[in-house]
């Protein structure tokens, strides 16, 4: 690891918190070992800069990283590393040496037990690219009444960027699958908030099913480039459709399961959604949460910003992305009048699968005032977006409302 990359890495995560700050910290003597500070709004335009985002995107948190984008400027068809959310559980690990890192395979399903460094990976493994979208399962939270606890996302814990590495399907089968293999889980080589090393940040997983799909990956570059350090460098799975925590950052183990994977942050409320609706605020017993796989038909408008000013008379142009977790958008409309009606838009088809799709349409609006335009995608099955939020959880997952922007005609 470089001196350069490791004096970054310090200062993200709040170890040379002067730097950071600029200044002085006073009582810094006081401060309790492992301690990161707060980081004030008025500092983000800093921090955005060392962690190599645009200077558009919002801090969410500091302690750990989250931050996302605002939808204007997700509008690339391949998202930028600038401009890619994070969303972190804890540090990212320290003294990354590529070529010491290694990734084993092992559980009570893998026939046999294997480790592999980078290099191997690379040489042993046909390569793979491929564009996939990975989506916060509380993207749109903040939307939630009342507040639903975790990061207050808005709708910008989305991206769609370029993946490169070897398709997981390929190492599990090299290692060998058991016949009674029901799940994966990973670890990755992240520490806990409290410094303690005992304490697991988080270790989730998919169905068997889903580790065994063409898309699943274990990747080691973006859009071309090694994986920035924020996104899991050197090494993590991409398991596109499904909530984002699944794609394992810093990978350095997957365990081979023969039921449901039990880590960190695989129960309680965590990335689980009750089996039925419950009262906004009320609570249900942990039996009566489900896992939530495929995550639901969702859409952007990604131009123009919103509150665009345009001349009565004239046609805007509008354009964004959808995407339906393990499904195809089939259908994308807008509408101008507040769901009354619905205006066809034109959809692209994915690159590949996994990848989000790019719609645009023109429109024309009857006379000078305020309006709001609305997003609706429906998905190969039919379902479509909602027009209000969906049914509340206590941690704010899947809200796929419809995406509005203001217009107003002068």
């Amino acid at each position: 690891m470089t001196q350069k990359r490791r004096n970054f890495l310090k200062k993200l995560i709040g170890t040379s918190a002067m730097s950071v700050l600029g200044t002085e910290i006073v009582f810094s003597n006081n401060m309790p070992k492992g301690y990161s500070p707060v980081l004030l709004n008025s500092l983000d335009d800093n921090a955005l800069e060392m962690l190599k985002k645009n200077k558009e995107m919002t801090i969410l948190s500091d302690r750990p990283w989250n931050v996302e984008a605002p939808a204007h400027l997700l509008d690339d068809e391949v998202t930028p590393l600038d401009k890619m959310f994070v969303r972190n559980n804890g540090n990212p690990p320290e003294n990354i040496d590529i070529k010491s890192w290694t990734l084993t395979i092992e559980g009570e399903s893998a026939k046999t037990k294997k480790t592999f460094t980078l290099e191997q990976l690379k040489k042993q493994f046909k390569q793979y690219t491929y564009q996939i979208q990975l989506e916060c399962g509380g993207n749109g939270r903040s939307g939630f009444v009342p507040q639903a606890s975790g990061n207050q996302w808005s709708e910008g814990a989305i991206n769609c960027a370029e993946w490169t590495g070897v398709r997981l399907k390929d190492v599990l089968n090299s290692v060998g699958i058991k016949d009674d293999a029901v799940y994966i889980g990973y670890f990755g080589k992240d520490t806990h908030l409290s410094g303690d090393p005992k304490k697991v940040t988080i270790s989730r997983g998919v169905p068997i099913k889903k580790a065994l799909e063409d898309e699943s990956l274990l990747a080691w570059a973006v859009n071309g480039q090694e994986i920035p350090l924020m996104h899991g460098y050197p090494l993590r799975l991409i398991l596109g459709g499904w909530p984002a925590s699944v794609s394992g950052k810093w990978l350095e183990k997957i365990v081979v399961r023969n039921k449901v994977h039990d880590g960190e942050k695989m129960d309680g409320t965590h990335y689980r959604v009750p089996l039925y609706p419950i009262e906004p605020g009320g609570k249900a017993p942990d039996s009566d949460y489900r896992i939530i796989e495929s995550m639901p038909v969702k859409s952007l408008i990604t131009y123009p910003k919103t509150g665009a000013m345009i001349d009565d008379g004239k046609t805007l142009s509008l354009r964004g992305h959808a995407w339906a977790g393990d499904l195809e958008v089939s259908q994308m409309e807008i509408s101008i009048d507040f769901g009354a009606t619905w205006q066809k838009v034109s959809l692209q088809k994915p690159k590949n699968r996994l990848a989000w799709q790019h719609w645009s349409t023109e429109v024309k609006f009857p006379r000078k005032g305020y309006y709001e335009v609305w997003a609706k995608a429906t998905d190969a099955k039919g379902i479509a977006q909602p027009m209000v939020i969906p049914a509340w959880n206590p941690a704010g997952y899947l809200n796929n409302s419809c995406h509005r922007i203001a217009i107003k005609v002068v």
